[in-house]
Parts: structure tokens; C-alpha cells; sequence
């Protein structure tokens, strides 16, 4: 049960998507206060400070930094550990019984805020900090898609002295990042370590890939809460000239309220063959068990008309917009969000124990010194 459950939407972030994830996390934040939820916006700055904000705001107010009327939080982390909003005399906690993460890319998306909130005792969507760094690293989830017999392009890391075992036109792309930002397409791997060398993006780790000129991109979301369930499938519309689907045409399209994600040209539901459809949410399923992401995820898929030859591209655990517009032919916008919430709350995933052990190793260590000896380097 969901009634008198205080809720957080947690967005921001240090990342490259910072703006973005202002956005869904806004229209998070609407969704659940239009059902009747009480909602927390939590913002997490760029400079790591954390604010409350005020109800309702919007993406303008956030141009200049926290938005006017913000309240900066205090984390602590510890035996008595959480969120504590600092006031003019004293702090006082912040009670949440789950927060929704809208952290696009970073450390928000990649495991660090997962991490961070396990430590504070405060459930969150999002998946544990393996799932979500598995999903971050392009080079780890290929291989693990590669690995688990989901049919994937090949992918390799962008190294100065390996070649890639596979021929150009190649597309490169940053290892970690979660979106489209630094996606270049060259012709051969000299221009590819170039960039690799000197794109802002891809100095911290690339990954290169056979351009594929002749794919389409189709996009499906599964969601782990009630059950695992798969969404309709959309097909993003390219531009004409068949690059690849960039960041300004997926977040940056239409004007007003109409812009953003929900704006972006698309097919939907995608016109391909039933065989398709079916397909692609058997594999979205498979990626769901072999990574253990939870939540509302989004999976992209790759997919050649001619031969209807389906592999699955990239994974988002903490999809724009939340995936909400493919679930929008079945399932209620708050519904999805408040069912993540609850398994947050209720199921959260299961993470390694911790705890004490019986104590046999500590007493059989005997002296540390002596476990010292050898480990000070060569003797003349």
C-alpha cells in the first residue's frame, strides 16, 4: 500500500545530463502530486550541494543554480545517518519512505547515489550500485550481453595500440556515459583515437563499435514492479539523412511544454512484423534477469529492416522522462511511478550482507608485524 507514503524525486546531479534530469524529475514530481502523493523535490546541484525546493517549480528557475526558496540538506552518514534539513536554529530530519531517482549519467545513474542512500537507510529506485554501474559501462555490458547469448554488435575498448578485431566505419561513444552527448562516427581508428584523446567525452574511456548505417533504432521499457512486464515498443525516427539519433533531437525538440523526450519524432506503437514486437520484449526480459536492474528501465535495441536481424544496443536504468511515454497505452503515469516506489520500499533489491563474522580470522591473525615481513622490497 502506497496511502501516506512520503515520497521523494531526487534530480540533478553531477553529470553531463544535469539539465535533462532537471526535466524528468520535474515532471516526475507533477505526475505524483496531480495523483494526490506527497512529494519531496529533492535537488542535487552540480557542486554536490543538496536542496529541498519548492513544490511545482520550473525548468527556468533552476538557470541560475538551486531555485529561489530552496532549503539546503545535510547528509550525514553514520550510525544515525540520513537527510537533515538545516534550519535557522537546528536541523531537522528528513522522513522519506523511498525516493525516485531521475539522476541521469554520473555517478547518479552509475551507482554512486545508490550507494549513497543504501548508507543513509532510505530505499531508492534505481537498482543496487552493481546493476547500475553494469549498466553505465558500455564495454561491461556488452560483454555480459555477449556472454549470456543476447545478440549484440561487437564492442571493444578504444585503446592507442589494439586494433579493433572488426572493420570501419566505426561509431565511438564514451564508456560511461548515459546518453547520446560525444557520439562521434569516423571512418577509420586513427580519427577514433584522435577523439579519444581530445573530446571532453570520451578522455575517460571509449568504446568503438561497427557503424551500421543500415539499422534502425527501436526502443521498449521493462519495469520490475508488480511483476515484470515489458512496454509497447517505439521505433525513433532518424533523421533523413540516417545519423545517428543525436541529443538534441531526443531531448531538445518542440517548444513549451510540448519540449523534450515526449516531443521527440517517433513511430509508435513501432510498425514492424509481430515476430518483431515479441522478440524484443523476450530479449528486454532476458537483459532484466542477467543484469538485475530493477525498476523502469529502457532497452535499445538495433534492428534491420531487410533482414529483421534484432540485437540489443544499450540499456538505460534510469530511462528520460522515465519511459513513461511508452507505457502510456497501458499503464497509468502514476501508477508506474508509485509501483517502483513501493518495491523500493517494500522488495528492495538484495545486496551483499555485511555484518560481523565469527571473529575466527581476527583471532587467528596472530601479530600483524609478522605479517609484515617480505613486503619491504628487495634486499641488496
Amino acid at each position: 500500500m502506497s496511502e501516506g507514503s512520503s515520497w521523494a524525486v531526487v534530480f540533478g546531479g553531477p553529470s553531463p545530463e544535469h539539465e535533462i534530469s532537471i526535466l524528468t524529475g520535474l515532471q516526475a514530481e507533477r505526475v505524483l502530486a496531480r495523483a494526490g502523493h506527497a512529494v519531496t523535490p529533492l535537488y542535487w546541484a552540480p557542486t554536490g550541494g543538496w536542496f529541498v525546493v519548492p513544490s511545482a517549480t520550473e525548468a527556468k528557475d533552476y538557470l541560475n543554480g538551486a531555485p529561489s526558496g530552496a532549503r539546503p540538506v545535510e547528509v550525514r552518514v553514520g550510525a544515525d545517518g540520513g537527510l537533515f534539513v538545516k534550519g535557522r536554529l537546528r536541523s531537522e530530519r528528513l522522513t522519506i519512505d523511498a525516493a525516485l531517482t531521475c539522476l541521469h549519467g554520473g555517478i547518479g545513474e552509475g551507482g554512486g547515489f545508490a550507494a549513497l542512500f543504501a548508507l543513509l537507510g532510505i530505499p531508492t529506485t534505481g537498482s543496487t550500485m552493481y546493476a547500475s554501474a553494469l549498466g553505465m559501462d558500455k564495454l561491461a555490458f556488452g560483454g555480459v550481453m555477449e556472454v549470456a547469448g543476447v545478440p549484440t554488435l561487437p564492442r571493444v575498448a578504444l585503446e592507442a595500440d589494439v586494433e579493433p578485431p572488426f572493420a570501419g566505419p566505426y561509431i565511438v561513444k564514451p564508456r560511461f556515459g548515459g546518453s547520446s552527448i560525444g557520439i562521434e562516427i569516423v571512418d577509420d581508428i586513427v580519427t577514433a583515437r584522435v577523439l579519444g584523446r581530445t573530446s571532453a567525452h570520451l578522455r575517460g574511456g571509449a568504446v568503438v563499435e561497427p557503424f551500421r548505417g543500415d539499422l534502425v533504432d527501436l526502443n521498449i521499457s521493462f519495469r520490475t514492479a508488480p511483476t515484470l512486464e515489458v512496454s509497447d515498443l517505439e521505433r525513433p525516427l532518424r533523421r533523413p539523412d540516417g545519423a545517428v539519433y543525436s541529443y538534441d533531437e531526443k531531448y531538445l525538440g518542440g517548444s513549451g511544454e510540448a519540449a523534450g523526450l515526449a516531443s521527440a519524432p517517433r513511430e509508435m506503437p513501432a510498425q514492424v512484423p509481430d515476430e518483431v514486437t515479441a522478440l524484443a520484449g523476450t530479449l528486454a526480459r532476458r537483459v532484466a534477469a542477467v543484469t538485475r536492474l530493477t525498476g523502469v528501465v529502457r532497452v535499445d535495441f538495433l534492428y534491420d529492416p531487410t533482414s529483421h536481424e534484432l540485437v540489443v544496443n544499450e540499456v538505460n536504468s534510469v530511462p528520460g522522462a522515465m519511459a513513461l511515454y511508452l507505457w502510456a497505452s497501458r499503464r497509468d503515469a502514476a501508477q508506474v511511478l508509485v509501483d517502483a516506489l513501493v518495491e523500493a520500499r517494500d522488495a528492495p533489491p538484495v545486496s551483499a550482507p555485511s555484518g560481523f563474522g565469527s571473529g575466527a580470522a581476527l583471532r587467528a591473525a596472530g601479530g600483524i608485524a609478522g605479517k609484515l615481513v617480505g613486503l619491504d622490497g628487495p634486499r641488496g
